[in-house]
């Protein structure tokens, strides 16, 4: 079984990171929106989260791609609420609603030692941005208790730098969501500012930090970068854009998921644009579309 690469940092190095990203709470910069709120004392920004992390659900998953899923499941951990507001949510309940339960750091190690002891190939972390500090207080713990897996960290994509470098070396693999090449539709759609100004520099980085998708002789995804993108109605996102800012950005080698599964949910049936299904032929499209610009580690096409 692969280890997860925080094994090569120190009980203490864990510890500071974890310290320095709570310290970031009480005027709170730990993603994109940039709120200032004191969350250490109750105070809640767009996100809603507080001092301590929601749980809407955890355990093993095999509905996400093959190289994280193998034989015995991806480890999944579903944070509550989101940094970001899409209006097309299909997970509308646990994203903006809030449904779920809040945890202690403890709480929150053991359901990863409770996934790893079940034989999950992986922890994967879903919707954690707004919970970063909140994961590395129990990364710290499950440490201690024994973990060991790699670490999966299932984003949006709307990071800030000085968070993703807190994650340096403790994140094996990025799963970005690259939604949209247009700062306005990001801000429309989603509600964040400067959504593909932030998104780029992101997924630079964590590119940076931990390379193209290294897949094992069992199949399963070591380390590396796995981006996914939603093909939205009449290419609202500007797919050929975005598939053409990873083959010359980042890496023409880069796994991408091109997913077809959009459908109106949440308040999408607000927005005539967004309140019908894709064709088959925009998502051929969409694939085609990262074909020509290079990519041929497509998981979707």
């Amino acid at each position: 079984m692969s280890q997860g690469s925080y094994l090569q940092l120190t009980t203490g190095e864990l510890g500071k990171r974890a310290k320095n990203a709570v310290d970031m709470l009480a005027d709170c910069t730990v993603c994109a929106q940039y709120c200032r709120v004191n969350r250490l004392k109750g105070e809640l920004g767009l996100c809603q989260g507080g001092r301590n992390a929601v749980v809407s659900s955890y355990g093993p998953h095999f509905g996400e791609e093959a190289p994280l899923v193998g034989s015995r499941g991806s480890g999944t951990i579903f944070f509550a609420f989101c940094n970001l507001k899409c209006v097309f949510c299909q997970n509308c309940d646990i994203s903006q609603y809030g449904y779920g339960d809040e945890v202690s750091a403890r709480e929150l190690a053991e359901m990863m030692l409770e996934l790893q002891e079940g034989g999950c190939h992986n922890i994967n972390l879903v919707s954690p941005s707004h919970f970063a500090p909140q994961f590395l207080e129990a990364l710290v713990v499950a440490v201690d208790m024994g973990l060991t897996i790699p670490i999966v960290y299932n984003t949006g994509g709307y990071d800030t730098p000085a968070t993703l470098d807190l994650l340096e070396g403790i994140i094996d693999i990025y799963m970005p969501d690259i939604k949209f090449a247009d700062d306005d539709a990001g801000r429309k759609y989603s509600g964040a500012a400067g959504y593909y100004t932030v998104t780029r520099q992101a997924v630079k980085k964590m590119h940076n930090q931990v390379g193209d998708l290294v897949i094992d002789e069992r199949g399963i995804a070591t380390r590396g970068l796995l981006v996914r993108h939603l093909v939205m109605p009449g290419n609202l996102a500007r797919t050929e854009k975005i598939m053409e800012f990873i083959a010359e950005e980042i890496s023409k080698d880069t796994f991408v998921n091109v997913m077809d599964q959009y459908y109106p949910a949440y308040k999408a049936f607000d927005h005539p644009e967004l309140n019908k299904r894709i064709s088959r032929k925009e998502y051929s499209a969409a694939v085609q579309a990262a074909r020509e610009a290079g990519l041929t580690r497509l998981n979707g096409g």
